[in-house]
This record gives C-alpha cells, sequence and structure tokens, in this order.
C-alpha cells in the first residue's frame, strides 16, 4: 500500500510538472513577442542559516525545546527513525547535502529539505507554508518533495515497501 502511495504521489507531481512547464514555456513564448524578453522572478532573500538554527535548536540538540514526544506527534515517527532516514537520503541523493553556492554562502540544509517534505506528506499542506518557519521557498520545496520520494522508493523498497511475506503476518 505504501509503495502504491509513493508511486501515485511521484506520478501526480510528475505531471503537474509537465502541464507547469508546457503554460510556461506557452508563457514565455507570448511574453517574447509582446515583451521583448522575459520577466525575471522576484528574489528573497531568506536567512537559511537562521531557519537551520531554528530547527536545531527546536528539536535536535541535547536539550530541545520541544520533547521527543512532541516530535513524534509532529512529525509522525521517532526521533532516531527521522536521523536514520535523513543519513540514508543525504548519502543515496546529493541534493540534500548541504553546499555553498556561487556566493560562498551556505545552501539550505538537508535537515531543511526533508523536514519540508515530511510535513507536507504527514499534513497536506502547501509548499509556501514552509517559508516563514523553515526559511525554505515553495519550488525548492516541491523539488525536495519529489527527490525526497523518489529516494525513499529507492533507498528502502527492498526492505519497507515491500508486499508483507508470511512470516510478517504471522
Amino acid at each position: 500500500m505504501t509503495r502504491t502511495f509513493f508511486h501515485k504521489l511521484l506520478t501526480y507531481v510528475s505531471s503537474e510538472d509537465d502541464s507547469d512547464v508546457v503554460l510556461n514555456d506557452e508563457a514565455d513564448r507570448q511574453s517574447s513577442r509582446h515583451h521583448g524578453n522575459r520577466q525575471r522572478r522576484k528574489f528573497i532573500r531568506r536567512d537559511h542559516i537562521q531557519g537551520h538554527e531554528c530547527l536545531f535548536c527546536s528539536y535536535f540538540t541535547e536539550n530541545p525545546i520541544y520533547p521527543s514526544n512532541l516530535f513524534r506527534m509532529r512529525f509522525r515517527m521517532s526521533h532516531p527513525l527521522f536521523l536514520h532516514i535523513l543519513n540514508e537520503v543525504e548519502f543515496y541523493e546529493p541534493f540534500f547535502i548541504q553546499k555553498r553556492d556561487n556566493a560562498e554562502r551556505l545552501s539550505l540544509s538537508s535537515m531543511q529539505k526533508i523536514i519540508a517534505a515530511l510535513r507536507i506528506l504527514a499534513y497536506e499542506i502547501t509548499g509556501d507554508f514552509m517559508d516563514e518557519y523553515i526559511r525554505i521557498g515553495e519550488n525548492t520545496v516541491m523539488e525536495s518533495l519529489k527527490k525526497f520520494s523518489k529516494t525513499i522508493v529507492s533507498v528502502f523498497l527492498d526492505e519497507y515497501l515491500r508486499s508483507p511475506n508470511f512470516s510478517d503476518i504471522a
């Protein structure tokens, strides 16, 4: 059941992206005919480091602000399980590793990207909902969700996303 959920999610997100690309390409062609050049998106300077520090202090320090029972309630999993998933996803998919951009500024941490994806999956919220607390833009959230879902299916398919066998049922 979980396997089909992730496959349906990937199919839905991929088909949604394809329609957006067509619409955006069509809009770009129309705007270039009428206006001469494409309009650029507005850049919002987010303090990614502050967003990471806020998350880290809230849940991952030695004495976190929120106890482990609230972590379990908010993320729908235990703290050690989250850390296991974080490590596996970072190891498998380079997108989730924190890097420096061309201006030598730190980009989003893997924790920010994975938490954004998990919150969308757990609470069915929109991508722009994460901006104020996690400091991550909607496009990055959607890209994180797609890559996170694909990575989870790839990494945990054989062990957790398989059909139950006789010993599992017993």
